[in-house]
């Protein structure tokens, strides 16, 4: 030690404790006051240069250590996503509006992904998938965020999808049911009402405690807004968030606005709750995918599509699942809408999803024609999980009407072209007129669970076999408000998974029995 040091010991050591005890406090404060106020010098920025720009892209040189997926900033307050790695440059896909970009202007790194802002704030808003406002309701106040790319649940963390939820369309309830945490597709050709039975299906989760997340991919801006006000003047967007790209937009939003709605939905779900999410549509999103790879020179493949297409809506849709109660037991159920041509659903991107979904509606352009909405064609259309997730009084009648319906389809083109037929043939024939007639629906009119119970009912009893096909819209009616006459507790039993007893089938078949008296001829 030296004598200095020496000298300091020996003066403490001679020190009244409480004058040591004092030193030694005022010692340690200017420590923690020191440690408090140091500010370490900044990390030196990376900085990049844009190369070239083009639609929607750009390539940018300079920064060796950036990684995949990456947040990059650009001038203007503009952000891209770093896609391509290559040894000499990055591909970077741009979000927003990337005019004023030119060739030589500086790049920064953010050092973190595409993140989205979450929360139960964001309910009743219209955003673009940066959480940016449009619905002129000021700015979207949240304390949370959440990666727009988020790995998919594990399977351990799964729970079987029993509970279904209900979309108030009859056909699809009664024939093709859904479960909270499928994932069902809708397809068909242009203006055959797809996004028609999504709107619906969202208008019939109020008051089901269901949240729901509608996400327009590269829409007219017209039928956004069009869906927009349908949904706020049915009261709908009191449990909705509108996830809005328009066709205008960078390539690069369109691309991400899926993955943005889906990591808002997933923070509803991870809290215990029941969530809908309406992808419309992923045409729009392929056909942004693919803008985007052939601009940064990916090689094409099958239908100019580059090979990972399939990969990017099975990640997407892969995050819709029933979480298990030890995680909360909240479910996403995705409805994902695809447009096909010349009512090809053998094509590329069609034939994916339907291998990716858990089943899918389809809508047929010549039901359409006919006048039959909601134009689903119940042969071409399937649900995987079928009818456990369905309610019990839906199982004791969806079996007999679905194999009704198939007989008339097949005898259908037959009595079309005035071939003879014999008595039973023209039974079934009129039989399966009536069941086509009852399974169309008015837009923006979902049907509660005890009407289409009766309805169905009604229809395997018969009852409306001898209602004129004039008089079958008044008919059915009818048979919807008699259904108000159904106790209360028999309504419980027709939304629990109790099955219907032979007194609960009689009692439904007498109230339509009685309301379609002044009907039958």
């Amino acid at each position: 030690m030296s004598e200095d040091g020496g000298q300091r010991c020996r003066i403490l050591m001679n020190t009244a404790p409480d004058r040591l005890e004092l030193f030694v406090d005022h010692t340690f404060a200017a420590i923690r006051e020191a440690r408090e106020s140091f500010a370490p010098p900044l990390a030196p920025h990376e900085v990049g240069t844009i190369a070239t720009v083009s639609t929607g892209i750009a390539k940018v040189s300079g920064l060796a250590d950036v990684g995949f997926e990456e947040l990059l900033a650009f001038p203007g307050g503009v952000f891209g996503i770093a896609f391509n790695l290559d040894a000499d440059e990055i591909g970077v896909v741009l979000l927003g509006d990337y005019w004023q970009l030119q060739a030589g202007d500086t790049v920064e790194r953010t050092g973190r992904v595409m993140d989205v802002a979450v929360g139960a704030a964001l309910l009743g808003r219209v955003i673009d998938p940066l959480g940016r406002p449009l619905d002129g309701q000021g700015p979207v106040t949240t304390s949370e965020r959440l990666p727009v790319e988020r790995p998919a649940v594990s399977i351990m963390d799964r729970a079987p999808v029993t509970v279904p939820l209900q979309t108030g369309i009859k056909v699809i309830d009664a024939l093709i049911p859904i479960g909270r945490g499928q994932r069902e597709l809708i397809l068909g050709d242009r203006q055959t009402g797809k996004t028609a039975i999504a709107i619906d299906s969202i208008l019939n989760q109020r008051g089901q405690d269901v949240l729901c997340v509608y996400c327009a991919i590269g829409q007219r801006a017209s039928a956004t807004a069009k869906a927009v006000a349908t949904l706020r003047e049915k009261g709908a967007m009191d449990y909705t968030v509108v996830v809005v790209t328009e066709g205008n937009d960078a390539p690069g939003l369109a691309y991400i606005a899926p993955y943005a709605a889906t990591s808002i939905a997933e923070h509803f779900m991870e809290r215990g709750r029941d969530v809908l999410i309406v992808y419309d549509d992923l045409t729009h999103h392929a056909r942004a995918y693919r803008e985007l790879s052939l601009l940064l020179r990916r090689p094409p493949g099958r239908e100019a599509f580059p090979g990972d297409i399939f990969y990017i809506h099975s990640r997407l849709l892969e995050r819709a699942t029933h979480l298990s109660k030890e995680r909360g037991g909240g479910s996403l159920t995705a409805l994902p809408i695809i447009e096909t041509e010349a009512e090809n659903m053998s094509a590329y991107i069609p034939t994916n999803l339907i291998s990716i979904t858990d089943g899918q509606v389809y809508l047929s352009p010549s039901l359409f024609e006919l006048g039959v909405l909601p134009a689903v064609d119940v042969g071409k259309s399937v649900s995987r999980v079928g009818g456990k997730a369905q309610l019990a009084a839906y199982r004791a009648v969806a079996g007999d009407l679905k194999l009704a319906y198939a007989q008339f389809e097949e005898l259908e083109t037959f009595a079309r072209f005035g071939a003879h037929v014999d008595e039973k043939t023209r039974t079934i024939i009129t039989h399966g007129q009536r069941i086509r007639a009852c399974l169309k629906q008015s837009e923006l009119a979902p049907v509660s669970v005890p009407a289409q119970i009766a309805i169905l009912l009604a229809l395997i009893a018969g009852l409306f076999d001898a209602v004129p096909l004039e008089r079958m819209p008044a008919a059915e009616q009818a048979a919807q408000e008699a259904a108000a006459g159904i106790p209360e507790a028999l309504h419980e039993r027709l939304a629990s998974a109790d099955t219907l007893s032979d007194a609960d089938r009689k009692m439904i078949i007498d109230l339509a029995r009685q309301a379609l008296t002044g009907f039958v001829t």
